[in-house]
């Protein structure tokens, strides 16, 4: 969305990479609302983590735990009854207590290149001309370069695997053989 998102910890921060970097997800909103209701005879409150929207309008409440706390039979209780009202409402629900580490770690330095103007249009965009399907990322960034300084044309190829519009392996660390390809 291009704006600066609150959230209260690093496992909500790590959340908000990973909604940030997924191409359905058109909007975030960090403690949208508050819910009311009648639980169990008694009124309880919640006010979710974020609320993630799609382009199709799908929305999903997301509330972020550790999962040592979901353990909890109190915590697991208090997540539990957002998820029916927000499944009576249409909505997805989602407790998220992490993710696999390298993705999350590969994910952290590509958001590094999310914002436009960090690597200028005209190199991103050479570096999408030049890149080959299946090729690995030493490969473009040695072509690309030209003779040149190859570390230097390494910013557009991961700005483009940020924008999605080269993909990879993200379940294995970044490096120079990750292979590059343009996305389906």
């Amino acid at each position: 969305m291009g704006g600066f998102v609150v959230y209260e910890s690093r496992l909500e921060l790590a959340r908000l990479l990973l909604a940030d970097f997924d191409p359905k997800v058109r909007g975030i909103y960090a403690q949208p609302f508050l819910l009311v209701a009648r639980v169990g005879g008694r009124v309880r409150r919640h006010v979710p983590d974020f609320l993630l929207l799609s382009a199709a309008g799908t929305a999903w409440l997301v509330n972020v735990k550790p999962a040592a706390r979901l353990r909890d039979p109190e915590v697991a209780e208090a997540l539990a009854w957002p998820g029916v009202l927000a499944e009576r409402h249409g909505w997805e629900y989602e407790v998220w207590s992490g993710a696999d580490v390298t993705v999350l770690e590969n994910i952290r330095f590509l958001a590094g290149y999310r914002r436009p103007g960090v690597v200028p249009a005209e190199q991103v965009e050479r570096a999408w001309e030049c890149v080959r399907d299946g090729e690995q990322l030493a490969d473009a960034e040695l072509r690309l370069a030209a003779g040149g300084l190859r570390h230097e044309a390494r910013p557009a190829l991961l700005a483009l695997l940020w924008a999605g519009r080269l993909v990879s392996d993200l379940t294995r660390p970044l490096s120079g053989e990750s292979v590059l390809r343009r996305p389906a």
